[in-house]
């Protein structure tokens, strides 16, 4: 009978875990968290004894239900007459309010009537009558009325110019005719054309009629007059430009209002777009306005990212002590520190961040969602071994050289509740996806072989599951074989921090065994307990996202890539983008390859419809329209590409020697076609390990798909090697490779391709120079030969002594010559060779200071190939 576990027991009696351990503790049965399992003796005796606390818990639960009840009941109606009564006050308060309303509208409309009334009686009451003739148009302003006006007076006063010149030229006339000979009274008023004002014209006036009633009183009271009607209309003609210019004012006034409310309404609007954008696509509202800067940003870039002058910043930069020009790079914090000083609010943005998405979803959105579970561990410990025990299918046999090679994702059905699990490689060339595997998961499966005990990438897959901070559950694998020790297992993990339960840890271990199916079931319900502690949650009613586990190029279908969806609901026909990889999925398939029209969170699909092969660990989101998709893959694009170029190091006066020395260094081309991204990224990251000091190792090209063509053209212009991991070359590429001499080498398991690489790579080393003893003579005596200087008679003591080896003088144990034989003779000949046991004399080239009791020793350069 399988063991109940504390928290099981917690829920029956209708408790917490804690309290359960506190009741265990008190009964003086251990247990220790809240996964401990009881044995079926300590359940009976907690039930038996907590039975009485369990009735009184039910009564207390009862009575306290129905004393709820009743609260909640008085709580509604107290609430419903409260409602009504505050209703009724409210009506009230409105009617009341109407009426003030109203009476307070009346009296307004009396007092602003009356205020009218007053005001057109004053205006009547201060008018100026214009008399002025009447033939006057209507004009369109009120500066085209003043216009109107001078014109007339101007014609006014030009007609009463003319008259008075007839007039004066019809009196004198007169005067000449009558023979008067009375001298003519002189008058300033007649003689004086300024205006007046209306007092003097009265007072003149009155004056006239005291006068003489002659012709010369007539033009004077005329010409007052007109004085008069000429100052009234030039004060009107002040009042109306004074009224113009305060118009004109008024007017400014008012439109640089209607500006700055206008510009209000559009920031406004313009802050509500942007709330409802961010809400259509699931983002934080708080971040609206955050400005993301890319770390590393020059003083330029981050200029033209916060929209403000180079110079202000400079200028800021100098104040806190750290001049930079404007190519020069910042630091993050620098960043953060003048974007502050401005009233900026930035988050800097890391490169990897910068191609991701972020995404906030409403807690009340949330929904359950199962558990993506990562299998990892060494190689051969029994991974997907594990996971084909679990799924009752053979995959391990089906893999090339029994070892996981690519991620691999499939789902489970345990009861009713599902399970997605993703087997890693456990190869030492696959740390990148092991990696990626822990990035996308909630719960880590760590096998450890029992037999084998924790090995290199086993303290690797460690350290990637507590970088991406996900719980770690261990399961002992191989439990079954001779010599298994799972105690040691659980003594070497605590090394690296993964300390089990039973020892006071936070780890939980299962002791399994995947060839005879043991433990798997108490595996599986160890992962649902995680799963339950973790409340995984996910919003599948919004457009899908998630990340791309590995992607392929099919010979039928194209791209083909596997992804995880975290959140949403991928379909058929939506548009997404994968890094720098768009397109619309025109089709999608479960992990059992049946065709699916939608995936939900923490689904693994295979997608079809990308327009290229997005790069394993790519995250992808949904876009509504596909033209947002393709401009963003685009930008992408087009940003590394300018990296990639941006890469390129010029010479320098510093980097000249170093260039050319590097010419000298042998390289070794490579082009790499493989089946998936991740072979390739591991491909490469074991090349990049290889010593690389003497011979360079270049990947030329890379791809997913089959050997082509085009690959043969390419390696055959580099001089390279086709390296295909996977994939085989169609009959033109075989055919183009014999013809034009290309080398192809197809590969199924990873570390024979390593091999024969480092091999080459080996083969194109500088062969190293060993030197190899020949012989040595002892100089017995010396004796001078004519024509050649001192020669050495020698007995050859060891090996043999030739003609075109390399010699060594020594004396007293230290080389006082190294150089060639100048001649070597056995009485008079001249021989090649002298062997052990003859006698011979030797000349040395260039050298003279030869003396009894010398060694000569003989040697050879040979040229050895290199092994390292």
């Amino acid at each position: 009978m399988a063991k109940t576990r504390v928290h099981d027991l917690a829920k029956e009696f209708g408790m917490t875990s804690k309290e359960m351990l506190g009741h265990l503790a008190d009964m003086m049965i251990p247990a220790k968290s809240a996964s401990s399992a009881l044995e079926d003796a300590y359940v009976m005796v907690v039930r038996k004894k907590m039975a009485p606390i369990l009735e009184a818990r039910a009564a207390e639960i009862e009575a306290a239900k129905k004393a709820e009840e009743e609260a909640r009941a008085k709580a509604e109606a107290e609430e419903r007459a409260r409602a009504e009564k505050e209703r009724v006050e409210a009506e009230k308060r409105r009617e009341a309010e109407r009426a003030r309303a109203e009476a307070e509208r009346k009296k307004a409309e009396e007092a602003r009537a009356e205020a009218e009334r007053k005001r057109k009686e004053e205006e009547e009451k201060n008018r100026v009558r214009d008399n002025a003739p009447k033939s006057v148009p209507s004009m369109t302003s009120l500066l085209d009325q003043i216009a109107q006006q001078e014109k007339i007076l101007k014609a006014q006063r030009e007609e009463a110019a003319a008259k008075k010149k007839t007039e004066q030229s019809s009196g004198g006339r007169g005067r000449r005719g009558n023979g008067s000979s009375r001298p003519q009274r002189s008058n300033p008023v007649a003689n004086d054309n300024a205006p007046v004002s209306p007092e003097k014209a009265a007072k003149a006036s009155r004056g006239k009629h005291k006068g003489h009633h002659d012709n010369d009183g007539e033009d004077r009271y005329s010409r007052m007059a007109k004085a008069a009607e000429e100052y009234n209309r030039e004060r009107v003609l002040e009042e109306a430009r004074a009224s113009v210019e305060e118009a004109s004012r008024e007017s400014t006034g008012r439109r640089k209002k209607r500006k700055e409310r206008r510009q209000k309404q559009a920031e406004q609007a313009a802050k509500e777009q942007a709330i409802e954008e961010a809400i259509a696509n699931d983002q934080n509202v708080a971040e609206i306005g955050m400005v993301k800067v890319p770390t590393g940003s020059t003083v330029a870039e981050l200029a033209e990212l916060l929209g403000v002058p180079a110079s202000d910043i400079v200028k800021r930069l100098f104040l806190l002590g750290n001049p930079l020009t404007l190519t020069q790079s910042m630091s993050d914090e620098l960043i953060e520190l003048v974007a502050d000083d401005l009233g900026r609010e930035v988050k800097v943005m890391t490169k990897e961040e910068e191609n991701s998405f972020t995404f906030y979803d409403d807690p009340a959105d949330l929904l359950p969602r199962a558990p993506v579970v990562t299998v990892m561990g060494h190689v051969d410990h029994g991974k997907t071994s594990l996971l084909d025990a679990i799924r009752h299918t053979g995959v391990a046999e089906g893999e090339a050289g029994g070892i996981t090679q690519a991620i691999g994702a499939s789902q489970v059905k345990i009861g009713d509740r599902t399970i997605t699990f993703i087997d890693t490689p456990g190869h030492e060339t696959f740390t990148a996806m092991r990696a990626r595997g822990a990035k996308v998961t909630d719960i880590v499966i760590l096998i450890v072989a029992a037999d084998d005990g924790v090995m290199p990438q086993t303290v690797e897959s460690i350290n990637h599951a507590k970088a991406a901070g996900v719980p770690i559950i261990v399961a002992v694998n191989k439990i079954d074989k001779p010599g298994a020790n799972p105690d040691k297992v659980r003594q070497e993990l605590t090394e690296y921090g993964i300390i089990p339960e039973e020892w006071g840890g936070q780890n939980m271990f299962v002791n399994i065994s995947a060839k005879k199916k043991i433990g798997i079931d108490e595996l599986l319900e160890t992962v649902l307990l995680q799963a339950d502690v973790l409340e995984l949650k996910a919003n599948p009613n919004t457009f899908a996202s998630g990340n791309v586990l590995e992607a392929k190029l099919d010979r039928g279908r194209g791209s083909v890539a596997t992804v995880l969806v975290t959140r949403g609901t991928l379909r058929i026909g939506d548009a997404i983008v994968a890094g720098m990889s768009y397109g619309r999925i025109r089709a999608m398939l479960d992990p059992k390859g049946r065709p699916v029209k939608e995936a939900k969170p923490s689904d693994p699909v295979e997608i079809l419809g990308l327009q290229s092969v997005p790069a394993a660990g790519d995250e992808f989101r949904v876009f509504t329209e596909e033209r947002e998709a393709r401009s963003l893959a685009e930008q992408r694009a087009l940003k590394a590409r300018i990296e990639e170029q941006n890469r390129v190091k010029h010479v320098t006066l510093e980097t000249l020697f170093s260039t050319m020395e590097d010419a000298e260094v042998k390289e070794l081309n490579l082009v790499i076609k493989a089946d998936v991204q991740g072979s390739i990224e591991a491909l490469q990251d074991s090349l990049d390990k290889m010593d690389q000091s003497e011979v360079r190792i270049n990947t030329i090209h890379s791809a997913v798909g089959a050997i082509t063509e085009t690959d043969v053209t390419l390696a055959d212009a580099s001089n390279a090697i086709i390296i295909g991991f996977g994939v085989r070359p169609d009959a033109k590429a075989r055919a183009a490779a014999e013809h034009q001499g290309v080398e192809i080498r197809t590969y199924s398991v990873i570390y024979k391709a390593i091999e024969e690489i480092d091999a080459a790579r080996i083969g194109m080393l500088k062969p190293t120079e060993e030197e190899h003893q020949t012989g040595s003579a002892e100089v017995r005596d010396t004796f001078k030969v004519p024509k050649v200087g001192i020669a050495a008679g020698c007995m050859v003591t060891e090996g043999e002594i030739s003609r075109d080896d390399n010699v060594r003088l020594v004396r007293d144990g230290i080389v006082v010559f190294d150089g060639k034989i100048a001649s070597l003779r056995r009485y008079k000949d001249d021989v090649k060779s002298v062997k052990a046991g003859f006698e011979c004399g030797i000349g040395l080239e260039n050298y003279q200071d030869i003396k009894p009791g010398d060694v000569i020793e003989g040697y050879k350069i040979v040229e050895v190939a290199r092994t390292e």
